[in-house]
């Protein structure tokens, strides 16, 4: 199980390499925040609930800031599917 963990986690991010992330970094930021989560579980060998609850905070950590480069604005969760744009 160690293995395919390691494996997953090295895919997601070699996936979040490949995209695009010169306007927004929100998906950039989750793929690597659960990249981060399942690593992160598996050092600990923890259980699977354990995995997939550190994945899924990892991802929120990851999409909570996303920077347009472009404008340097950077946009903020309000926790309720809404952003707020404020300059960086």
């Amino acid at each position: 199980m160690k293995r395919s963990l390691i494996f997953a986690s090295i895919a997601s991010l070699t996936l979040a390499g490949c995209i695009d992330t010169t306007d927004n970094r929100e998906v950039t930021g989750a793929a690597l925040g659960a990249g981060a989560g399942l690593i992160g579980a598996a050092v600990f060998d923890a259980n699977a609930g354990w995995t997939v609850l550190s994945t899924l905070a990892g991802a929120a950590a990851g999409t909570l800031i996303a920077r347009n480069t472009r404008t340097n604005q950077c946009a903020y969760s309000n926790g309720d599917g809404t952003y707020r744009t404020v300059p960086c």
